[in-house]
């Protein structure tokens, strides 16, 4: 047994404590590394499994649960601060919010297998006041779904990882690549993006800007496209407006008048 081996099996549950709480709580550290590493060493050193499976379900309760709780006090505010950080921030909202919408809080069962959901769905149910009970119940199945599935993989694949893990440390280089690429990736998202919304900008309005072409008395018609959630947890809106969810659009285009500017708006 190696040195970084035997501080695993010694700490081992308080290191995956650590990781599963930094990755739920919004840091880009995969947690999935550690669960698979968790299920390997159970076979590898005979490490009793439980243990670690109660340090990551703890550490992703605790996370979730200072979600809802954000999440139920500063509102939809919350989700746009998360997707904000996403690297496609303009469907991030919308995805989380239909699946969770369909879904409720079934949609925790499955939340940390769904990316992007995995953070998101904690605060949406605190947005939409899910009773703490029924989130910490279907939150804590969710959990054990989660991190016992990862640590079962990792159990069954044990001579796999350790194969890998071996193959990384002889190929050091192409670790190395492999990051320089994914940091490319994430440029180059972000450029696509900084150029998308510059050809757009000319098509955007200042509120300021609307609320003086109202006041003018011009004849505008203003499109209210929230999605159902979005308006049940703010279902305040633009006098006049028009309410069409943007799941609807499609089928309700023709209530839209097209002899006036249209102004649409979905935040």
């Amino acid at each position: 047994m190696n040195d970084a081996t035997g501080f695993l099996v010694r700490h081992g549950p308080a290191v995956l404590f650590v990781w599963v709480l930094a990755e739920q709580l919004g840091l880009p550290i995969p947690a999935l590394p550690a669960l698979l590493a968790a299920g390997a060493l159970t076979r590898s050193a005979g490490v009793n499994p439980l243990p670690a499976l109660l340090a990551a379900m703890v550490a992703s309760l605790l996370a979730d649960t200072l979600w809802y709780a954000i999440g139920r006090r500063g509102g939809a505010k919350v989700m746009s601060f998360l997707c904000r950080v996403a690297l496609e921030p303009d469907s991030c909202v919308r995805r989380t919010e239909d699946l969770f919408s369909r879904h409720g809080a079934r949609s925790l069962l499955v939340a940390k297998f769904v990316p992007g959901l995995s953070t998101a769905a904690p605060p949406l149910a605190g947005i939409f006041r899910m009773r703490f009970s029924r989130f910490l119940l279907f939150n804590s199945i969710g959990a054990l779904i989660w991190a016992g599935g990862m640590m079962l993989v990792g159990y069954l694949l044990g001579e796999q990882i350790e194969a890998i893990v071996t193959a990384i440390g002889r190929a050091g280089h192409l670790v190395g690549l492999v990051l320089a690429g994914l940091a490319l990736y994430v440029l180059a998202k972000w450029v696509n993006r900084r150029r998308f919304l510059r050809k757009i900008r000319i098509a955007r309005m200042r509120p300021e800007e609307l609320k003086q072409r109202l006041d003018a008395g011009e004849e505008i018609v203003i499109v209210d496209l929230r999605s159902s959630l979005d308006f049940e947890a703010e279902p305040e809106t633009i006098p006049g407006a028009l309410r069409v969810a943007g799941e609807d659009l499609v089928n309700q285009h023709q209530r839209i008048p097209r002899d006036r500017d249209i102004i649409l708006f979905c935040t």
